[in-house]
This record gives C-alpha cells, sequence and structure tokens, in this order.
C-alpha cells in the first residue's frame, strides 16, 4: 500500500458532502471552527473566501477546488464591503427541500458546494500537519485535470436529493480528498515534510516499502539497497524530509497503528505481532517509549472515552 492510502486507511475519513450553496447579489458569511478538513469547489460563478486571521482574502472562480485545514473560523463572500453574517444560521433558514441553499437577490450568481472530512483517529494530524491553512487547486492548473471531470458529478449531485445520495456523495467526497491532495502534492515544490518525502522518487518509494509490511524487520541497509543510495545518504535525506530517521519513522507509525488495533479490541498478542514484535514485551517496552502509556491503559482510556 502507498504511503498516503495507509494513512487515509487508517484515518478512517468520514466524508459529507454537505451543501450545495447558490448566492445571488451581495453577501458575506462567517463560520465557525470546525474539525479536521472542510472542501469546497466553485460549480459556477466567484466569490472570496479567507481564514480568520488572514488579511488577504482569495478569489476562487468556476473550476476552483479547496481545502481549509487549520479549523479556524472563515468567511466566504462576493461582496468585500458587506460584514460577514453568520453562515450557519443562513444555511438554516434558506436550506431547501431539495438539500439547495439558495440566498440573496440580484445578478452574478455563483454556486459553491462542499463539505467535510473527519478523521476517526487520533492520527488525523499525520495528514493535517503537512498541509497549509488552505489548499488551493485552480481550474487553470495544469494538475487539475481529474478535478474537472468531478465538476460535473458534482453539479449534478447535489442538484437534489435522489434515491442512493448518501452512498454517491460520499464516495465523490472521497475522490475529491484525493485528487486534490494529488494535485497538491504535484503542484508544489516540497523539498521538506511528508508530503515531500512522498513526492521524492527514492525516498517515497522506501516509505512505500516500509507502509507496504510494517511487520517485516526492515534494516537501514536494506532499504538504503532498495533505492539505491548509501546507508549515510539515505539516513540523511530520508530525516531531511521526514524528521526522523527511517527506523524512528517506522517505529512511530507501528505504534500508531497498534494503537488503532487496540482501540478496536484485537488482542495485546494480535497487534504485537501485526507490527512486527514476537514478544509482548518487547512490544509493551516500544508502544510505552512512544505514546506515554503502556497498552494496557491505553485501550482503556479509549473504552472510557467513547
Amino acid at each position: 500500500m502507498d504511503p498516503l492510502s495507509d494513512v487515509l486507511s487508517l484515518l478512517k475519513v468520514d466524508s459529507v458532502l454537505s451543501a450545495r450553496f447558490e448566492g445571488c447579489g451581495s453577501w458575506a458569511m462567517r463560520f465557525p471552527a470546525y474539525c479536521h478538513i472542510k472542501f469546497g469547489a466553485v460549480l459556477e460563478g466567484s466569490f472570496w473566501l479567507w481564514c480568520e486571521g488572514s488579511e488577504v482574502p482569495s478569489k476562487f472562480e468556476r473550476g476552483d477546488f479547496y481545502l481549509l485545514t487549520n479549523g479556524l473560523p472563515y468567511c466566504t463572500a462576493s461582496d468585500l464591503t458587506k460584514e460577514p453574517k453568520d453562515g450557519r444560521q443562513i444555511f438554516d433558514a434558506y436550506k431547501g427541500t431539495d438539500g439547495v441553499v439558495r440566498y440573496g437577490e440580484g445578478l452574478d450568481k455563483v454556486v459553491v458546494t462542499g463539505g467535510r472530512f473527519t478523521f476517526d483517529n487520533d492520527s488525523s494530524y499525520l495528514l493535517i500537519k503537512q498541509l497549509p491553512p488552505l489548499v488551493r487547486i485552480p481550474a487553470t492548473s495544469p494538475c487539475s485535470t481529474p478535478l474537472k471531470a468531478i465538476l460535473d458529478l458534482l453539479a449534478d449531485e447535489t442538484e437534489t436529493i435522489r434515491p442512493g445520495y448518501a452512498i454517491s456523495a460520499t464516495s465523490i467526497a472521497n475522490i475529491v480528498l484525493v485528487h486534490t491532495l494529488r494535485a497538491h502534492l504535484a503542484a508544489t515544490s516540497l523539498t521538506t515534510g511528508w508530503f515531500g518525502a512522498i513526492k521524492d522518487k527514492q525516498i517515497g518509494t522506501a516509505l512505500s516499502l516500509m507502509h507496504g509490511d510494517i511487520a517485516k524487520r526492515w534494516t537501514v541497509n536494506d532499504l538504503a539497497t532498495s533505492i539505491g543510495l548509501s546507508r549515510t545518504v539515505f539516513t540523511q535525506r530520508f530525516k531531511k524530509f521526514v524528521g526522523f530517521s527511517p527506523l524512528d519513522y517506522l517505529l512511530r507509525w507501528r505504534m500508531t497503528v497498534a494503537g488503532t488495533e487496540l482501540k478496536n479490541g484485537t488482542s495485546l498478542s494480535k497487534v504485537a505481532e501485526s507490527v512486527g514484535y514476537s514478544s509482548d514485551t518487547a512490544f509493551n517496552s516500544a508502544f510505552k517509549r512512544i505514546t506515554g502509556e503502556s497498552p494496557g491503559r491505553y485501550r482503556s482510556k479509549k473504552e472510557a472515552s467513547h
């Protein structure tokens, strides 16, 4: 499994294609803080969007996609001179039986569809911390071709509520997330960070090897040889991107996977074996070293919080 698919699979993405907004004339709205990631796509017209604390609004045109990732309140507007009103109240008051929010009067119609991604896992930071507060994929970007194909599907699916909407909308939203992240990776010059590591041909291959078989007893020499680098150069380049040595990264990912399995009720022995430990004692020691608590205490805390 490639690293991005592995992380998204572990995070158990809950995708919701939540609303279609059709605004006319002059309007401005403010939305409250949110959990994890918000996304949107412009189906028609244009509008402005900015995160709270940012002094520079970004203009979005038809065919543009975006992700909001820092959880802070944000604003949208057709007219930057207008004082933003409560977006949630507007959506509640103007949402029709067909699921479409129609607001405002006049010309200059803008149609936007959007939703959210939340993650049922403590490791959401693995993805979110690697992204800027606002990821924008313009329709004019060479990397946006797959998203253009999704735009018509989004427009059709959000036009009204039809049988199978919940399943279809969730599937479309997941496709939007993957292709937006792909476009961001392709369009951005990344020389550090986890996404930069994925993008780098050799370090990305090493990550794929580790994620593909986390239980294997990998050595630095094995990994370095597999991608055609010396042990020293590989270790230096890996740490430059990821911030950890290869085996330290592998250990942390193993414990991340182990934490998810423990929360799901898998027995301690099976968890230990699945992440490469033949001894429960060795696994307990490694888990406590990374998380600060024993596997048993970790599981108990998670059970108590649900």
